[in-house]
């Protein structure tokens, strides 16, 4: 009987409960290790946050998806991974013994900017949501402007915040999606990072101060740092290096995906997009595993739909060189997520 751990509930691993929920794997035994039993949806985070949806329309059962799947639940987190002994480690002194392991940790928001400590990080988003519930809301800043501190700032500023986002982009990515919060009437600084956090919190960027109720960082992706005391190979940032078949380099019993990795190939988007046809291409692997067969090369799609939600019930679509907008498309957007939470609790 083979063992198999999989660390973290990301996008490519409910995808891989979700296919052994369809199709039962007999000749293996495995364990999925979470640090919630239950988790936000990150693609419903920002309808949750404008009022669009309840906590638990968008919330994931982590625990009862294992059971369906066959696996067993183990909440808790790892605090260290020895690949040569196969053993993981977790924060309570608990060892899990492994004969394949799959990590899929996502990753956590860069904190090296002077005064970090001051803001609110929107990861993980849990306990990010919870803070957010007692914190006063009438001025908000974004330090960093990726699609999720966008969605985010949007959302806030749909309950009536006045936000003002800082980043150092120039323009924003998609191209459509500064325009529409400049309609919003956002506070949209392109071009303008903040160099510092103070106490009160207030943002220094360049020749402005400003105060505000809240700071929410929403920076450039980084990793857990236990990734890199694995000893497994990572990139310059500390994220895990996989071949095509999604596999750390040198350790065929290791695989990763989603935003913790980062293929040889070439960089991937930080997007659960990515991670799940990852997931896909991951529990087809595992199959094969199991069955003593070489597992599947991923093959990354040369362009993905990326649906931003814009605070009220509107939305911009862009893929590739195409985009739209409107009111329809955050029905479109609205249908993809529900299906995908759908899909994990049938």
């Amino acid at each position: 009987m083979i063992r198999i751990l999989l660390i973290g509930a990301g996008h490519a691993h409910l995808a891989v409960l979700r296919s052994l929920k369809k199709e039962p794997l007999n000749g293996a035994r495995f364990a999925l290790v979470s640090p919630r039993a239950r988790q936000l949806y990150s693609g419903m985070l920002p309808g949750v946050i404008a009022g669009h949806y309840r906590r638990d329309e968008a919330e994931i059962d982590v625990a009862r998806l294992a059971q369906a799947a066959g696996a067993e639940f183990i909440e808790g987190e790892v605090a260290k991974l020895d690949p040569r002994q196969k053993l993981a480690k977790l924060a309570d002194g608990a060892e899990l013994e492994y004969d394949v392991v799959s990590i899929n940790v996502g990753a956590l928001v860069e904190r090296s900017l002077p005064g970090a400590h001051f803001a609110l990080p929107i990861k993980p988003h849990e306990s990010f949501f919870d803070r957010l519930l007692g914190a006063k809301l009438n001025r908000v800043a974004i330090v960093g402007a990726g699609v999720s501190g966008a969605e985010i700032g949007m959302a806030l500023h749909h309950r009536g915040a006045a936000v003002t986002l800082y980043s150092d982009k120039s323009p924003l990515w998609p191209p459509q999606l500064e325009g529409v919060m400049r309609r919003l009437r956002v506070d949209v600084r392109p071009g303008m990072p903040a160099d510092e956090i103070e106490r009160g919190p207030v943002v220094l960027a360049g020749a402005s101060t400003q105060e505000f109720d809240l700071v929410l960082l929403a920076t450039p992706a980084v990793p857990p740092p236990w990734l890199r005391a694995t000893g497994l190979p990572c990139d310059e940032r500390g994220f895990l290096v996989t071949d095509e078949m999604l596999r750390s380099i040198g350790h065929p019993e290791v695989f990763a995906a989603g935003d913790c990795a980062a293929p040889r190939s070439g960089p991937l988007p930080k997007s659960g997009v990515y991670a799940l046809r990852q997931g896909e291409t991951l529990a087809a692997s595992l199959r094969n595993v199991v069955q003593g067969q070489s597992p599947v090369a991923y093959l990354a799609q040369r362009h993905s739909l990326v649906l931003v939600s814009c605070g009220r019930r509107y939305a911009l679509a862009h893929r590739g060189g195409w985009s739209a907008q409107g009111r329809w498309v955050w029905w479109w957007k609205n249908h993809v997520d529900r299906k995908w939470v759908r899909s994990l609790r049938d």
